[in-house]
């Protein structure tokens, strides 16, 4: 079983600068978004991709939870070497959706609003969870104003905020999609799912889910990774 995949990226039609990353790698694929609103969202988000970049290798099945693990305490680490070593950048923060796979078996994590979808036979199904104060039980009550306000992200402090890791039997034929939320917050996941399933190349299709967001505004950075199980 293997996994082909493409990512595309853009600036949106309201940012002035992209504060998105993402890797498509042989073994890992991964969308971040700086946190808009605070300072070096652009540093933010590449620094924690250049950081689980380093964990885009072979790693068995019963390995991956732990390894996924690794990978966004890196992350986390390494925002808080910047940061230390470069005081303008206090304050920066980034979500993080990740997806690493081993034969027929794949694991998602996410700490964020960044989101990882699966189609699988024409139904869409959003696999990770939004952290946001209104999915908290209660959230929505305690912060009425902000109901959207993540409370859960990567920003280099080590206070227990701890990634969703999401275990997965994947299937030829299915096709994954991971995004930054300026894709899931303009486009319905209705139209999300007319997109996915078109008969076209992953790069096409990443293509076609950034135009959707464009032609709908375009307010925030949208980035997306597309892949293929065959």
């Amino acid at each position: 079983m293997t996994v082909t995949a493409d990512g595309r990226t853009h600036v949106g039609l309201v940012r002035k600068r992209n504060e998105d990353a993402h890797l498509v790698g042989r073994h890992l694929l991964a969308v971040a978004d700086g946190l808009g609103g605070h300072v070096a969202g652009d540093v933010a988000s590449s620094t924690a991709i250049d950081a689980v970049r380093a964990f885009d290798r072979p790693i068995a099945p019963a390995d991956l939870a732990v390894h996924l693990g690794r990978a966004v305490a890196a992350a986390n680490d390494a925002l808080l070497e910047v940061t230390s070593a470069r005081p303008e950048c206090a304050g920066m923060g980034t979500t993080l959706v990740g997806l690493a796979w081993a034969g027929n078996i794949a694991i998602v994590v996410n700490i964020g609003d960044s989101r990882a979808y699966l189609l699988r036979g024409g139904e869409l199904r959003q696999i990770s969870e939004d952290h946001v104060y209104g999915n908290l039980v209660g959230g929505a009550e305690r912060v009425p104003e902000l109901p959207g306000r993540l409370s859960r992200f990567l920003d280099g402090r080590r206070d227990g905020r701890s990634p969703d890791l999401v275990p997965l039997v994947v299937l030829p034929g299915d096709r994954l999609l991971l995004c930054s939320d300026g894709l899931s917050n303009p486009v319905p996941d209705g139209t999300i799912a007319a997109a996915l399933g078109r008969p076209a190349r992953a790069g096409d299709v990443a293509e076609r889910l950034v135009a959707l967001a464009l032609e709908r505004g375009g307010p925030d950075n949208v980035t997306v990774v597309v892949a293929d199980v065959e």
